[in-house]
């Protein structure tokens, strides 16, 4: 019979098993398929990581005039040369023979790994840290983001900066998809198009950034004093509302960028022009 004085039967557990937490043996009371959007989400991530890596180290195929693709540019290596009619890129020479899209990566891949959708998406996709609501995640202790690395995720908002750059330059690019293979100006191809949607996408991803809603509206005390920043930061919080689509949407338009430009260079078809 029980005195009340038997111990927990998780005393020596740790983390969600500790003896402050619910003494529940089995890891979880959900009935439905819980597992599909971690996996889904699993699955997407390593996708376009391999996709990236991939195109990343190939330095090759990334320009098709008047096209180049968002993972190289802009293209600052001596290798890069002979994509431009107009000055000279090459501000860090010959860059070692590597692939100077390692470089340019840097700074939007620094900006999604850090976004907090990209966080919530890939701690419970890979880490299991938790791998879905009301499901016990099976590490020993949580430390958050206290800790290194992951206290580096606080820099998020200054890939932000970063990321407004990286966007202005694939604007240029977008324009300067407006000529044809002769870089004569006012014609328009397929490719075109998939600039436009994939420019579209990074600006209204970009913009829905937690970091930009904050810089907007945040630290103020009334908003009726500042009419324009209060209407700026009601815009930019109906992006927020969609943050998780379009980081996806967004993700994916890269790649597709990228993508159509590789056929385009490596010769697999010829880019449809419509005037």
């Amino acid at each position: 019979m029980a005195t009340g004085t038997e111990p927990h039967p998780q005393a020596d557990a740790h983390g969600v098993r500790g003896r402050t937490r619910a003494a529940i043996a089995s890891g979880h009371l959900r009935t439905d398929r819980w597992w599909l959007a971690p996996a889904s989400t699993a699955a997407g991530l390593l996708a376009f990581i391999v996709y990236s890596t991939w195109r990343a180290f190939a330095n090759t195929h990334y320009y098709h005039a008047p096209y180049v693709s968002p993972f190289y540019s802009p293209c600052i290596a001596e290798n890069c040369k002979p994509m431009h009619a107009g000055p000279n890129w090459e501000i860090f020479g010959g860059w070692w023979g590597l692939s100077p899209a390692l470089l340019i990566l840097i700074f939007p891949l620094g900006f999604r790994l850090t976004c907090y959708y990209y966080r919530k998406a890939y701690y419970r996709g890979f880490w299991a840290s938790p791998p879905a609501c009301a499901v016990a995640e099976p590490h020993k202790k949580y430390t958050g983001e206290t800790r290194f690395p992951l206290i580096l995720q606080n820099i998020h908002r200054y890939f932000f900066y970063a990321a407004i750059l990286v966007a202005g330059i694939l604007t240029y690019d977008t324009v300067l998809s407006f000529r044809d293979e002769t870089y004569a100006w006012g014609h328009m191809g397929l490719g075109t198009l998939v600039f436009l949607l994939n420019i579209t996408l990074i600006w209204a991803y970009t913009l829905s950034c937690h970091s930009c809603r904050h810089i907007v509206g945040g630290k103020l005390k009334h908003f009726s004093k500042h009419p324009v920043r209060y209407r700026m930061w009601q815009w930019v919080g109906k992006l927020n509302e969609r943050h998780m689509l379009l980081a996806w949407a967004s993700l994916i338009s890269v790649a597709l960028a990228d993508f159509y430009v590789f056929l385009l260079s490596s010769g697999a078809f010829d880019d449809p022009r419509f005037f």
